[in-house]
């Protein structure tokens, strides 16, 4: 089997499941996310963009409902003994083949947590579980149970963010070979997931950002590529991922010269970064660190051109996303604790000027002072015909 953890990580995180579990006094949990089955399995797989459920019972039970597509992938990258597939055929529902799963496994009447806030979860697949479970079993809604759980990293999970660090780092340098005047955007692109594939990493939960121009005050990746200026501004987000874990970062590139305008809106990326590291300590929230970056932001008379968050949890995640609860922004009660790890991004974009300034970097809260995982320097970095 390709299991990346070892067999004693496994019963860990079933203890700890089970713990949350009577907690709240959940005889069984139906898991959707992707993210929880390979937490608490293994189990590796884009098949969730089709209908699958993990049925786990409070004493150990794991029950796998799939399709057929599916049935081998579980058996090579998951620990799961008991795989069911049902079958796509006519009108049959694999909601009333979950139901039957359940009735079989002596659940009726019991009291079921749902994993409802999952990409894993359509919100017909959503209406249909209800329809069909509202009278078989007390339903409640436990999407937050195992991100809870998952935000905290063992040990073993820590070497495999450690290593999304380091092929972070290289797609950067990687991408810093190929950033010039005249140098097509999706050379740089190639060069940048390239060093992470070369280097043993996976595709991220999400497309790198990429763009220049006035794309560069752009948050999001789209379709098209240019060549760049002698003049512009180049502004990257992208992910080391290994074993599913992330580890991101973001720059801006100035290509040329810096405008003045680049260089204030760095100076107060700069300060807003330095102080969220304050922030990032056990007894703070991540209400706390957003109130640290937008406090030097302001400061600097940029609060129009920032945004409403200002960074979030990494983890083992699957597409569409690589983001991860907690987020960073006010009021966010979300403690800090020790080994979690957190992208802080420092985003400016004034379009008024059309100027683009970001810094980003991961890091790994600790009892005390956060890690930054990137070795990177801060500096603006500028590239020069």
């Amino acid at each position: 089997m390709a299991l990346h953890f070892s067999d004693a990580e496994f019963e860990s995180r079933f203890d700890k499941l089970k713990t949350a579990m009577e907690a709240q006094k959940l005889d069984a949990m139906l898991l959707f996310a992707q993210e929880s089955m390979y937490w608490l399995t293994g189990y590796d797989t884009f098949g969730f963009c089709f209908f699958q459920c993990l049925v786990v019972t409070k004493e150990g039970r794991r029950v796998l409902l799939t399709r057929s597509a599916d049935e081998r992938q579980a058996k090579h990258t998951s620990n799961i003994e008991d795989i069911r597939i049902w079958i796509d055929r006519g009108s049959a529902s694999p909601v009333l083949q979950l139901k039957e799963l359940l009735f079989d496994m002596d659940l009726l009447g019991c009291k079921l947590g749902v994993e409802y806030d999952t990409q894993g979860m359509t919100g017909k697949i959503a209406l249909k579980l209800n329809e069909e479970l509202t009278s078989f079993a007390d339903v409640s809604d436990a999407s937050p149970l195992i991100p809870e759980l998952r935000a905290v990293k063992s040990a073993e999970e820590i070497v495999y963010v450690r290593k999304a660090a380091e092929l972070a780092d290289k797609a950067f340098y990687a991408a810093m070979d190929e950033i010039h005047p005249g140098a097509d955007e999706g050379r740089i692109l190639a060069a940048m997931q390239g060093a992470i594939f070369e280097g043993g990493g996976d595709y991220p939960g999400n497309e790198f950002i990429i763009g220049s121009d006035r794309d560069a005050l752009l948050c999001r990746y789209k379709a098209g590529r240019r060549n760049l200026s002698e003049q512009d501004q180049l502004t990257l987000e992208w992910a080391g991922a290994y074993r599913h874990y992330h580890a991101a970062l973001m720059r801006t590139v100035v290509i040329g010269t810096p405008t003045d305008r680049h260089l204030e809106m760095y100076t107060a990326a700069r300060e807003a970064l330095a102080a969220v590291e304050t922030q990032l300590v056990p007894g703070k929230t991540f209400g706390d660190v957003f109130d640290a970056h937008a406090e030097r932001v302001d400061a600097h008379g940029l609060m129009p051109h920032r945004l409403n968050a200002c960074g979030y949890s990494l983890g083992a995640r699957f597409t569409p996303s690589w983001m991860d609860m907690p987020m960073a922004y006010r009021a966010n009660p979300a403690e800090v604790k020790p080994d979690m790890v957190i992208f802080m991004h420092m985003i400016l974009m004034d379009s008024n000027s059309g100027t683009a300034m970001t810094l980003g970097q991961t890091y790994l809260t600790t009892t005390g002072t956060p890690e930054c995982l990137s070795k990177l320097p801060l500096d603006l970095p500028v590239k020069s015909g």
